[in-house]
């Protein structure tokens, strides 16, 4: 399974819902993540990624959409 597959099924798998969302969508604004679902989503990601996100980087806007996602673990690798 490649990046985008995995983080597509830790968004899904998170947020309850079944939706593919464009690379670009903001996983925010279009409800599917909230802030009580943000600390699963970095905790999943930290899990499937063998990575250790700091506390410091737990906004929103860091993993607002599939794109920032990638950007910020091909910054951690």
């Amino acid at each position: 399974m490649d990046q985008r597959s995995k983080i597509l099924a830790i968004i899904r798998q998170v947020s309850g819902q079944s939706a593919d969302p464009s690379p670009e969508q903001s996983l925010f604004e279009s409800g599917l993540l909230d802030s009580f679902t943000l600390t699963d989503l970095v905790a999943e990601l930290e899990k499937q990624f063998s990575l250790r996100v700091p506390d410091s980087d737990l906004t929103p806007r860091r993993f607002d959409s599939v794109l920032r996602i990638e950007a910020y673990l091909q910054g951690h690798k």
